[in-house]
């Protein structure tokens, strides 16, 4: 059976800094998603971009644009907005990443990913 949930260790996790990567199995053998820092807050999506299905880090982790102040695919650049996974500049314009929800308590990021196999079916 699989867990409806993975647990991160916060403190690996820093204000518009790499983001913490981690396997979806239940999305296909090598899909991802990702969780970062920004406001303060954890965010956590799918690591697939809205215009095309390619993963948006092309370095491991690194999901901010230089300035940090959006998330960036490496593929075709579109921006993505931190807190809401909105793209706001690039061909996905309007669209939006795949958020998981995530809470965070007692130094530990909790993603919660038991609605998985139906934000797979909206996302093919």
């Amino acid at each position: 059976m699989l867990s409806n949930t993975i647990v991160l260790d916060a403190r690996d996790l820093h204000e518009k800094s790499l983001g913490l990567r981690f396997a979806l199995p239940a999305l296909g053998e090598f899909a991802t998603g990702f969780v970062v820092r920004y406001h303060g807050k954890a965010h956590a999506y799918i690591n697939q971009c809205a215009h095309v299905p390619v993963e948006l880090d092309w370095n491991q982790g690194e999901f901010f644009t230089v300035s940090k102040d959006y998330l960036i695919c490496a593929t075709h650049g579109a921006h993505y907005q931190p807190d809401t996974g909105h793209c706001i500049m690039g061909p996905c314009k309007g669209k939006s990443l795949q958020a998981l929800p995530v809470t965070e308590q007692n130094h530990q990021i909790t993603i919660h990913i038991d609605q998985l196999h139906k934000l797979h079916h909206k996302i093919k």
